[in-house]
Formats: C-alpha cells, sequence, structure tokens
C-alpha cells in the first residue's frame, strides 16, 4: 500500500514534459516573447523560433553566396562596373547573414533590432561602394566585354535575389523579425536590380557603352532608397514596441 500512497506525487504525464518543473522559467519567457508580438510563453516555442530563423538567414545566405560567386567569375571577364555594383551589393547583402543569424542563436529581441540596424548600415556602404566605383569608370571608361556572359550573370543575381527575399520575407512575417522583413524587401528590389545589368549588357551591345557606368550610378540611387526603406520598417518597429 506504500507504493500507491507515494504514486500521485511521483506520477508523471509524459505528455507534459517539463512544464511544471519550469513553470517560472515559462512566466520569464512569455514576458520576454511579448516583445515579439507573441504571448505563447513557452520555452520550446522560443528554442523553435530560434531554429527557424537560423534556418531561414543560413539558406538566404547560401543563394546569395552562391549567386555573389557566379557574378564575381562574369566580372573578371566582362569589366562591368554595373554588374560590380551588383555584386557588391549581392556580397555585402549576403553577409548581413551573420548579425542575423547571432541575434537569432541568441533568442535576444535586442540583438535582433541591433541586427536590423547592421543590415541597413550594410545596405549603405554598398551604396557608397558602388555609386563610387560608378563615378570612377565614368571618368576613366572602359570596354565592357562578354556580354552574354554579363546578361546572363544578371538573370543569376535576379534569381537569387528573389529567392533568398521569399525566404526572408516568409520568415520574416512568420516569426515577426523586423530584420528579417526589411532584409527580404532589401533582396527583392536586388532582384530588379539585377535586371539593370541585363539591360547594361544591351545598351553596351548597341553601341552606347557608356550606359554601363550610368546604369551603376542608377543601381547605386536604387540602393540608397532601399536603405531608406528599411531604416523605417526597424525604425517603425521599435517604436511600435
Amino acid at each position: 500500500m506504500s507504493s500507491h500512497s507515494h504514486a500521485p506525487t511521483r506520477r508523471r504525464d509524459p505528455t507534459a514534459g517539463d512544464h511544471g518543473h519550469d513553470h517560472h522559467h515559462h512566466e520569464h519567457d512569455a514576458h520576454r516573447h511579448d516583445a515579439h508580438g507573441h504571448s505563447h510563453g513557452l520555452v520550446d516555442e522560443s528554442i523553435k523560433r530560434s531554429r527557424a530563423g537560423l534556418r531561414a538567414v543560413t539558406l538566404a545566405l547560401l543563394v546569395l553566396g552562391l549567386t555573389a560567386v557566379a557574378q564575381t567569375a562574369v566580372y573578371v571577364l566582362s569589366g562591368s562596373v554595373a554588374l560590380l555594383a551588383d555584386l557588391i551589393h549581392n556580397a555585402g547583402d549576403a553577409a548581413t547573414a551573420i548579425p542575423l543569424g547571432i541575434a537569432f542563436a541568441l533568442r535576444s529581441a535586442r540583438a535582433e533590432r541591433w541586427a536590423g540596424l547592421a543590415v541597413v548600415l550594410a545596405i549603405f556602404v554598398s551604396a557608397g561602394v558602388a555609386g563610387y566605383e560608378a563615378v570612377h569608370r565614368l571618368i576613366e571608361p572602359t570596354d565592357v566585354g562578354h556580354l552574354g556572359a554579363l546578361a546572363a550573370a544578371g538573370a543569376v543575381g535576379f534569381a537569387g535575389n528573389w529567392i533568398a527575399a521569399l525566404i526572408r520575407t516568409r520568415a520574416g512575417r512568420r516569426l515577426d523579425s523586423p530584420a528579417l522583413i526589411a532584409d527580404g524587401a532589401h533582396a527583392r528590389a536586388d532582384a530588379y536590380v539585377s535586371l539593370a545589368v541585363i539591360a547594361s549588357a544591351a545598351v553596351v551591345a548597341l553601341g552606347v557603352p557608356i550606359a554601363d557606368p550610368l546604369i551603376g550610378l542608377a543601381i547605386t540611387l536604387v540602393i540608397l532608397r532601399i536603405t531608406w526603406d528599411s531604416w523605417r520598417t526597424v525604425r517603425g518597429h521599435e517604436r511600435h514596441h
């Protein structure tokens, strides 16, 4: 009979996990997740969110990394400053996976906000570098070659950025992450920017080589607009919370 007297206190519900033992942790986590717009109050939800964020960031990094590698090979052949502007931007875009990945690994709302600001800064820096190269090429023109490969590189840039945008935007909305949403909008705009590389190849083929650095400058202006929109997204979410 003694074994039965202790049974109520030792029996465990196999579906309950450690909920009772970690109840105070759950309350703390519920409060912490309110900053993200969540009210699940479960530690495992925090872990799931972290893993989902890391998965999205890593997948987008892989896609954009492969895109940048392919474009680098074509830039070496063609010397196109329009492609260089797109390439610099795609490489910088891929690099934003680092602060975003750290933020999701830490499961920190503050780290995510800082990651969002890092994304904006990376976009701005890439605009500055692309603009400088375009102006330099206007001052000191050079021939642009391998136009077929150049157009193909623009198509690769479009596809890579569009896929990365889908990955980031869907994950950002699902996880209520302003940093991922901003990065998704950034990649979507980059996809259209990559189409300008195709336009550059076409115009140069028609005998107007100065179009290449001019398109590079146009890409720079688009990147600056993306910077502003991404800044508003990140700052607007901070004010909301």
